[in-house]
């Protein structure tokens, strides 16, 4: 069963919590938070991004990357941008993105659990990506990067905490430029903490990592070397828990993840859709973007026009990883036809975040940058976990999880 703890979590003054409030450090880059920090001195990528602080050209996995960090974060202490809670707390954070509400309990998840395999993972992590974590990790002594987990709903837990933020008022209530709306309350009342504790100990056998695998590897080799170096000190040392939300399934979407080529492998358009009829029911619907509106159904832009795939029976298996829809695109179209044998290093393909809306894909063929999209149907969070329960893992950029969490609003110190 899942094992959680409360925390005194770092996190800024009220008035603050806007300013600070950061995009997770691995989805824009570093000159893309430079420009999002300019002029705003309480910004959490300077902790997160720090070799925005740092001369251009920074090597930003080099250890001056990381003391800056480690710095930073200290000032913003010592500056009282960031102050620590008093006694362990949980913490709810709700997200409001476009009307749709999605609420998540801030905790310390244990260590043990994911080498134990209750927290449940679906993707591979880069060794490289991991170091660069370990290194924050290490010099920081803190968790600034959230993970994020999902777990079957129980519904005494979401009575809960639906009680508690109808019964108090949040720390923090804003809207960031980009009209997400976030709200925290702080749960530190003794008997609702332990209720929680005790909850997540009898009710949820396990928890599904939906974004942050590579944060809840790097924790975990931190807390391996911390223990063969003896430096943790109990059972309850914070370095034996890593900062996690935890949401209940019911309330998350996935978006679709999409795929662009720069080219067709030496096929004419012709050709490509005279292929593609083999293994798909070819339609062209005209030049208005249109979004698949079912699993194995596909949304193809070539040459100004739309058309929409429908995978035949038989093109795929019903096995947890075959019947995929970025399963089949992969093995019929990208593989088969287009040559592209490994998407994560083929440098002819191309990913897209549902956010950016088919518009993107649109404009980048349009463009002649890339030659063909394809816009998928979203992995079901069910999909994700029959993949996670099976030991499998999912191809790359199977899954975009919108809204995401803000960093800065919640650190756990190690």
């Amino acid at each position: 069963m899942a094992i959680i703890r409360p925390f005194k979590g770092l996190r800024p003054q009220v008035a603050l919590a806007a300013q600070v409030a950061s995009r997770p450090y691995d989805v824009l880059s570093s000159a893309e938070a430079k420009v999002a920090a300019a002029g705003n001195p309480h910004s959490y990528y300077h902790v997160s991004k720090s070799e925005i602080d740092l001369p251009d050209g920074t090597d930003i996995h080099s250890q001056a990357v990381y003391d800056k960090a480690a710095e930073n974060l200290q000032q913003f202490i010592k500056d009282g941008t960031l102050f620590q809670d008093e006694q362990p707390s949980y913490y709810i954070y709700k997200l409001v993105m476009d009307g749709r509400e999605q609420t998540g309990l801030v905790c310390a998840s244990s260590v043990a659990d994911y080498n134990n395999g209750i927290i449940k993972k679906h993707e591979f992590t880069r060794p490289e990506k991991e170091q660069d974590r370990i290194n924050h990790i290490k010099t920081t002594r803190a968790q600034t990067g959230n993970v994020f987990l999902a777990y079957t709903d129980v519904p005494e837990l979401n009575v809960l905490i639906d009680h508690w933020q109808h019964a108090h008022a949040p720390a923090y209530d804003f809207t960031a430029d980009d009209g997400i709306q976030h709200t925290i309350w702080v749960v530190n009342e003794p008997a609702a903490v332990q209720q929680i504790t005790s909850l997540f100990a009898e009710k949820v056998p396990c928890t599904y990592i939906a974004d942050g695998h590579h944060r809840a590897a790097s924790a975990s080799l931190v807390q391996k070397e911390f223990a063969e170096k003896q430096l943790i000190g109990s059972e309850e040392d914070p370095a034996n828990f890593f900062l996690t939300t935890i949401f209940p399934a019911s309330q998350l979407a996935i978006l679709d993840y999409n795929r662009l080529v720069k080219d067709l492998n030496g096929h004419t358009a012709a050709d490509l859709i005279s292929r593609l009829e083999y293994d798909f029911t070819v339609e062209k619907t005209g030049h208005a973007p249109q979004k698949p509106a079912m699993l194995h159904e596909f949304s193809m832009y070539l040459e100004g026009n739309w058309y929409r795939l429908v995978a035949r029976e038989g093109t795929y298996t019903t096995d947890p990883i075959g019947i995929l829809d970025v399963t089949i695109l992969q093995n019929n179209v990208l593989d088969k036809l287009l040559g592209i044998k490994d998407p994560r290093t083929d440098k002819r393909i191309d990913f897209v975040g549902g956010i950016r809306g088919l518009e993107e894909l649109v404009k980048r063929v349009d463009s002649g940058e890339m030659k063909v999209a394809f816009a998928l149907y979203p992995v079901t969070i069910q999909q994700l976990f029959d993949i996670a329960d099976s030991g499998n893992v999912m191809p790359p950029k199977s899954t975009w999880f919108e809204p995401k969490l803000r960093d800065g609003l919640i650190t756990q110190v190690i």
